[in-house]
């Protein structure tokens, strides 16, 4: 196979293995626990608000593509939906909730794409990082790059179909993010493949 192709585990799956005869039960029990966990930590991203230029920098895609890289594609794409389910269940897991609104009005205002944009990204970000593109700075930044697109595409395209694409829509929606978005891809493509060192070293 290529190396695009061969199949490598994640770094949740050996930080926390299943092994043993109730490996398949243990499996199940470990990708929920995960996926909670996943959604908890997109959450509290999500409420993190650093002061940077061109705009304020929320962590949210900072969760979502660490968890993306960390559970794989399958796992990833799935604990992103239940952080997207409990924002539609009137929880305030999203940035801007409560003050901008909550539920499924928030989610189909002007954010609504990159919502879906994120199980896009969590996905690519998850199945490449299950090719080996997570052992290093490299490969995980391409990774997390081309995840991006994924985010974005779906984001802007909602922008434009809200507001008209007679609209500044690469201004309201892309070209003001780039800087923050650079900054959280290199933090998280930085920690992937240190973890990966310490995990080796601590086998």
């Amino acid at each position: 196979m290529t190396a695009l192709q061969a199949r490598h585990g994640t770094l949740a799956a050996a930080l926390w293995p299943s092994q043993g005869r109730l490996a398949e039960m243990n499996s199940l029990l470990r990708a929920s626990l995960l996926a909670v966990a996943g959604s908890l930590f997109l959450w509290l991203c999500a409420k993190i608000q650093v002061p940077f230029y061109p705009v304020p920098l929320t962590m949210t895609t900072f969760g979502v593509l660490a968890v993306g890289m960390a559970f794989g594609w399958r796992l990833g794409a799935a604990t992103v939906l239940l952080y997207l389910a409990q924002g539609a269940m009137g929880l305030p897991v999203f940035a801007g909730t409560p003050e901008k609104g909550i539920g499924l009005l928030y989610m189909t205002g002007p954010t609504g794409g990159y919502l879906l944009g994120y199980v896009l990204m969590a996905a690519a970000c998850g199945w490449l990082a299950e090719r080996g593109w997570d052992r290093n700075v490299f490969t995980a930044g391409l990774a997390m790059l081309i995840g991006s697109v994924f985010m974005y595409l779906p984001g802007l395209l909602w922008l434009g179909v809200l507001f008209g694409w007679d609209k500044p829509i690469l201004e309201w929606g892309l070209i003001p993010f780039i800087p923050g978005d650079l900054l959280k891809l290199a933090l998280v493509a930085l920690s992937l493949p240190l973890a990966w060192k310490l995990l080796s070293k601590l086998r």
